[in-house]
């Protein structure tokens, strides 16, 4: 089983890529994120010809997260349902195949200590309340999303530039360890101790070629999957081409 995770930034304007590397990839699952657009104007019938079911949450212009999978999602919800006033489309969660999938795109927190910041942190908090409540350690369970956060210095190409920066500021890799602390495992780091790769890099400055980038889209698993774990890695071949997204998917199988 085959699942992947990919923040495409606008599935209308990467809808082609986004067809061409289903039928190409073939993952089982795919978790979306920084869909900038409504249910109403998301290309389910361009994924269906794919192969593909499609769970949407959508939100105009902003944020928005979908899993699209081969086999229909089951007991699908939208948002983080803790009865905080919140707009963001941000987390979608279903079962495929018997594993709970969460499709999760992280705040970005822009300034440190501006109120995005805060209510970053504050996210990361809810959304462990949340596997708290609705999920113990032994579940099968996969977390894939853009998750805004480096966790380790292995995982930014310049740590001296990167220190006290958002997205590796100590105050956000704590909050993704206290998330992690529930009992989850990063499946490439799992498998890949010492492997220095990013998923994202900015589009200015010539980051990509240079491959300056940073690791923040990451495949959470449960410790029952673990013994499943055979793979994962990072399709950096597909933020290369024409009008790419600024990340690249990652990707975990499974064996039966």
């Amino acid at each position: 089983m085959r699942i992947a995770t990919w923040n495409v930034n606008s599935v209308r304007a990467r809808q082609q890529r986004l067809v061409n590397w289903l039928k190409s990839a073939q993952p089982d699952v795919l978790c979306l994120q920084e869909l900038k657009c409504t249910d109403a104007d998301f290309p389910f019938d361009a994924v269906k010809e794919a192969g593909y079911f499609a769970a949407v949450h959508g939100q105009k212009t902003y944020n928005g997260v979908a899993i699209l999978a081969k086999t229909e999602p089951t007991d699908v919800i939208r948002g983080l349902s803790d009865g905080v006033d919140d707009t963001h489309a941000r987390f979608i969660s279903a079962t495929v195949n018997g594993i709970r999938v969460v499709s999760a795109y992280a705040p970005n927190g822009q300034q440190v200590d501006s109120p995005a910041y805060v209510y970053k942190l504050e996210w990361y908090r809810r959304l462990r309340n949340y596997l708290d409540t609705r999920h113990k350690p032994d579940d099968l369970v996969v977390m894939g999303g853009d998750w805004n956060i480096a966790p380790e210095p292995i995982d930014v190409y310049d740590v001296a530039q990167w220190e006290g920066q958002t997205l590796f500021t100590l105050r956000e890799r704590d909050a993704l360890q206290q998330l992690r602390a529930f009992g989850l495992t990063d499946a490439f780091r799992q498998l890949h101790p010492d492997v220095q790769k990013f998923s994202w890099w900015d589009y200015r400055m010539l980051m990509f070629p240079k491959n300056k980038g940073v690791r923040i889209d990451h495949l959470f698993l449960t410790a029952p999957l673990l013994p499943r774990l055979t793979a994962c890695d990072v399709d950096r071949e597909e933020r290369k081409g024409q009008q790419p997204s600024d990340h690249a998917p990652v990707w975990l199988e499974l064996k039966d």
